[in-house]
């Protein structure tokens, strides 16, 4: 491995502002609106400080996959466990992300590693100048690579220096660095949160089970996007275990089989998250019981429009 790190955890940009619901009086769920003096034929914009918000990357494309990024806001009607609820946040601009790189250093990545920097470069190449990115590695521990915080986007060189640093060797603690990224993205700075994921799927070093990831997921605003890495019948491969990483979550898989394909999926993936919205509401309920969650397209064409979001989210439980 690169270096030691001890195994364990850590720790808008571009807002449109529609007609705020009625806030509720707890304070964990108060919104701080930093309005913006909107210029001609120019949303108003503002920032959004409470982590109680339930936050939505909708993606929507066409039949043949293409993106469909110019929807307005009225078009869109979330549903919360059946409800519809009012929508107080909505961006369809190309705002920053904050986004975890968790990349698998263990022993079954030896060989792959070139591949594995250059198709992280070029997903940062590809990704809006001002997201953030932390580096996660892990083998049969854990460790943030940059010490010093995130790499920008518009700085790929450090990037790309970074991960020239590892040196797999080890075994496998996925599930425990999934929860570490987790954990530094409710730290990090932008609203929307991105997990990219590289690695075979295999896990066989983690104290979490894959169970604790996703029940983590489910209670976060993360998106992951997961790429399997593996010889085709090699052991300790999982990319089953990487799909139900992206469906939790409103990700997407993709399983390259060659260079190519690999630096293709990482360009759509940074497309897709600089092409999708952005959606906030106020939880209807404080249950601590799991939501479904519904986002449906109104009006022309929305027909042949495919709407990929989370499924849902486990909600917070009563204040005591």
């Amino acid at each position: 491995m690169g270096g030691k790190g001890r195994k364990g955890r850590w720790g808008g940009k571009g807002w449109t502002r529609s007609a705020p619901p009625a806030l509720p009086g707890l304070a964990a769920l108060l919104v701080t609106l930093i309005v913006a003096i909107p210029r001609a034929q120019e949303p108003a914009t503002f920032h959004a400080s409470s982590s109680e918000l339930v936050v939505l990357p909708v993606v929507v494309t066409q039949s043949n996959g293409q993106y469909i990024s110019d929807l307005t806001a009225e078009r869109f009607t979330v549903y919360d466990n059946g409800r519809p609820q009012e929508v107080s946040l909505f961006s369809r601009e190309d705002t920053p992300v904050s986004v975890a790189v968790v990349v698998d250093a263990s022993g079954s990545m030896r060989g792959k590693m070139g591949q594995v920097v250059a198709a992280t470069t070029v997903f940062a190449r590809a990704s809006n100048p001002d997201d953030e990115l932390v580096i996660v590695e892990f083998n049969d521990r854990v460790r943030e690579m940059v010490a010093g915080g995130p790499v920008m986007a518009s700085d790929p060189e450090s990037l790309e220096a970074a991960l020239l640093t590892l040196k797999p060797d080890g075994q496998t603690a996925l599930y425990d660095a999934l929860l570490a990224a987790l954990d530094r993205l409710e730290r990090a700075s932008h609203p929307r949160k991105v997990i990219l994921l590289i690695s075979d799927g295999g896990d066989n070093a983690s104290r979490a089970r894959l169970d604790d990831v996703l029940a983590r997921a489910r209670r976060s605003n993360v998106t992951m996007y997961t790429i399997g890495l593996y010889d085709r019948g090699a052991p300790d491969t999982n990319p089953d275990v990487l799909q139900k990483l992206a469906d939790t979550t409103g990700g997407e898989r993709y399983l390259p089989d060659s260079p190519g394909p690999l630096l293709a999926a990482c360009r759509r993936i940074a497309r897709e998250i600089r092409s999708g919205y952005t959606m906030g509401y106020i939880p209807p309920d404080r249950d601590g019981a799991f939501h479904r969650i519904r986002v449906i397209v109104e009006g022309p064409g929305a027909r042949a429009m495919k709407i990929r979001t989370r499924p849902g989210y486990f909600a917070a439980g009563t204040a005591r």
